[in-house]
């Protein structure tokens, strides 16, 4: 399995790691491509009211709809948001505003919660979806179903083969005494033992937010409570569990109706009196008649700040708080497993070991095809597919044991739908080819 994944899914892989690792620091790109917008000419520390930025915003905007307002972190720039309906999913209009002077410093086009920028967006769409749409995003999600998959054969023909040497430092260190095959192996398991437990990491966040998988991921936690808590918007009714997924995707609904943007500055600092403090924070304005406003802490890094509190449009109180202290444990993980995956967590240092992971991966997969072309067909040998590894080693296993392999690759081809596809794949190749063998033999 591992030699057959490795080969056919292996351009997919190879993709996603180049383009994960592109990702990985594409935030410097950002900061230096768009200093003008992100950055005060000059630092200050007076601030204009922040009605006062969204009023010379709204007249600036080219885009209708007021929907949030991002005020200016330390040493930044506030983002007045739009969005009038005409932008793709999770894409919205920013103007930047210098919070000091009140002057607008121009506007972009940002996307998703982490208020993306056009070249990471741009990068993010090659790695989700290599800009094909919904579509493109099986690539990713099936290059994440078999990462795993991969890694996990990897080990145990790396366990076998740790059994015979003479030495632990053997083991885990590259070759130096072989040439051709043996030495283009032994870096690719020198490789891949080092960097396994991260390929697994990568390979789980990613699922999270996958379209198949994602799906039952986010029902599977349904079911064991394990979804993330989201604040209640409205003034009468309960409380209400949602998901979290939406640094890669997710919908943001327009505000409707008339609200006073006046207010906003008190709405700003009934939420800081609530404890949603965070020096980055989205308010949102409410969705409609009966809605409150929302003040989100939008901060990725360590220590995680999502808390979110609603105020009540007509009172300006705080009618309802969802604080991260108070996710389920699993929510939490699922939180920070989609920062260490969006480079976020823990900054710089995260965006670091992402690059060399991606680095790491590529270059295994090219070791993997370096191998395999090693093995070349040759007049003695015949094509590798045909030697390199003999088909129908399931049927030697006692009917137990086979039984035991068919129901969990079952299991995980129903919870991983692309998975269990391509395995399927897999196996009509394997048996086709071992029939053409068979009937190869006979004549």
């Amino acid at each position: 399995m591992h030699f057959y994944a490795g080969i056919l899914i292996g351009p997919v892989l190879l993709v996603a790691a180049l383009s994960g690792g592109l990702y990985a620091l594409s935030p410097q790109l950002e900061k230096a491509l768009y200093a003008d917008l992100l950055t005060p000419a000059a630092a200050s520390t007076t601030r204009v009211p922040l009605a006062q930025q969204v009023a010379v915003a709204e007249q600036a905007s080219t885009v209708e709809n007021l929907v949030a307002v991002r005020p200016a972190p330390e040493g930044g720039t506030t983002r007045v948001i739009f969005n009038d309906g005409s932008f793709a999913e999770s894409y919205r209009h920013a103007v930047f505003v210098d919070p000091s002077t009140g002057k607008v410093l121009g506007q972009e086009t940002v996307y998703g919660t982490t208020g993306a920028m056009p070249v990471r967006s741009w990068i993010d769409e090659l790695h989700r979806s290599l800009h094909l749409g919904d579509t493109g995003r099986y690539y990713s999600e099936l290059a994440a179903s078999w990462l795993w998959v991969v890694v996990l054969g990897g080990l145990a023909l790396w366990v076998a083969r740790a059994r015979t040497r003479r030495s632990m430092r053997a083991a885990f260190l590259p070759e130096k005494s072989v040439r051709g095959r043996a030495r283009t192996r032994s870096w690719h398991a020198a490789v891949g033992i080092w960097m396994a437990s991260g390929f697994l990491a990568l390979s789980a966040t990613g699922l999270t937010w996958s379209q198949l998988a994602g799906e039952n991921v986010a029902e599977l936690r349904a079911q064991l409570g394990w979804s993330t808590p989201s604040v209640n918007t409205t003034t009468t009714a309960p409380t209400v569990v949602g998901g979290e997924h939406s640094e890669h995707g997710g919908g943001m609904a327009t505000a409707t109706g008339a609200v006073d943007v006046t207010t906003i500055d008190k709405v700003w600092a009934v939420a800081r009196a609530a404890e949603v403090d965070s020096d980055q924070v989205e308010i949102a304005l409410p969705k409609g008649e009966g809605r409150t406003w929302t003040v989100t802490e939008v901060h990725r890094a360590y220590p995680t700040s999502v808390d979110v509190a609603a105020v009540d449009p007509a009172t300006l109180q705080v009618t309802d708080v969802v604080r991260f202290a108070d996710y389920p444990l699993m929510a939490k993980l699922a939180r920070w497993g989609v920062d260490i995956h969006m480079g976020t967590l823990f900054g710089l240092a995260n965006q670091i070991v992402l690059a060399i992971l991606a680095l790491g991966l590529a270059v295994m997969i090219v070791l993997g095809y370096r191998m395999w072309w090693q093995r070349r067909p040759t007049r003695a040998t015949g094509w590798p597919l045909r030697t390199a590894y003999p088909s129908g080693g399931l049927r030697t296993l006692p009917w137990p044991a086979l039984g035991a392999v068919v129901i969990v690759a079952v299991a995980f081809g129903i919870f991983l739908p692309l998975l269990g596809l391509s395995l399927l794949a897999f196996l009509i190749v394997d048996l086709t080819l071992a029939a053409r063998r068979r009937l190869t033999a006979r004549s």
